[in-house]
This record gives C-alpha cells, structure tokens and sequence, in this order.
C-alpha cells in the first residue's frame, strides 16, 4: 500500500504533505493558543490540521519505511544506508510530536469552545498554550531535521 504508484515511490509522493501541513499546525496551534481573539477565525483550521499533519507525517514515515526495505533488498549499504536510517528516526520523531501536537491542540479547541459561562479556567488555558508552544517547536524542529537529512541522503556527496 505504501510501496508504489505507478512505478514512482509513494514516498516521494506523499512526504510534501507532511512538510507543508506539520509547520502549518503548528503556527495554527500557536495562533489559537496565545491569540484568544482569532480563535474563532483559526479553529476550524487548528482541527483539520491537527487530522490532516499527524496523518500525512504518518504516511510519509511509512511509506518511507517500504521505501527503505526495497533499497535494502536492492543491496543498499554502508554510508548512504547510515543517511537513511538517520533521516528514518527524524521521521518517526516528526510523526510521534505532531501527533501529540495535533492532540492538544484538538483538546485545546473543544475546551475552549464552551460558552462564556462555562469557560477554561485562565490557568488550564495557559498550561495547555505552553505545552502547544513547546509541542509546535519539537515538531518544526523534527520536521526540519527530517527534511534536511532526507534531502542530504538524496542530494548530498
């Protein structure tokens, strides 16, 4: 399934989706922590990305996987074989932050959407905005790391 389409690597394919929608997660879960006035414009937006981002990181760690096993199997070694599996674990540290990301931020939106009466505590919502500021800087981290390694195992000497 996570193999190939049409003779093209899935990875290759899907891994841009992970790269755009991972830091756009994490600027929306910025956006609604700390600016309680956009929340009603960034909401719906925080919800899909937080399905959409964990999601995309991980098909792309899995399709990366299958990747991986077929250039094994075509007799992959060495350094090249080091760079990969180097650029695997940023992937899988990619996928596990932004799905933690993506849940918070998902906890965070369906607390904060109560009425006025029935708010957050002031409190809850500035634990829940620093675990979500520390969360989207990982992933940014690791989405960087994991693109950057990716493309030195691919493009570099």
């Amino acid at each position: 399934m996570f193999d190939q389409i049409n003779g093209l690597p899935v990875h290759a394919l899907v891994l841009h989706a992970a790269v755009v929608f991972v830091p756009l997660l994490a600027l929306a879960a910025v956006a609604y922590a700390f600016v309680p006035s956009w929340r009603a414009k960034v909401g719906w937006a925080a919800i899909l990305l937080a399905v959409a981002a964990p999601s995309s990181a991980f098909v792309a760690k899995q399709s990366g996987a299958e990747l991986h096993d077929r250039l094994v199997a075509n007799g992959m070694t060495g350094p090249a074989l080091a760079k990969i599996d180097e650029h695997a674990g940023f992937g899988t540290m990619t996928f596990y932050y932004s799905l933690a990301l993506g849940i918070v931020t998902l906890v965070m939106v369906f607390l904060t959407l109560r009425s006025e009466t029935r708010r957050l505590p002031k409190a809850a919502d500035l634990v829940l905005a620093v675990i979500m500021l520390a969360l989207a800087a990982v992933s940014g981290y690791y989405v960087f790391m994991t693109g950057d390694s990716g493309a030195q195992a691919v493009w570099g000497s």
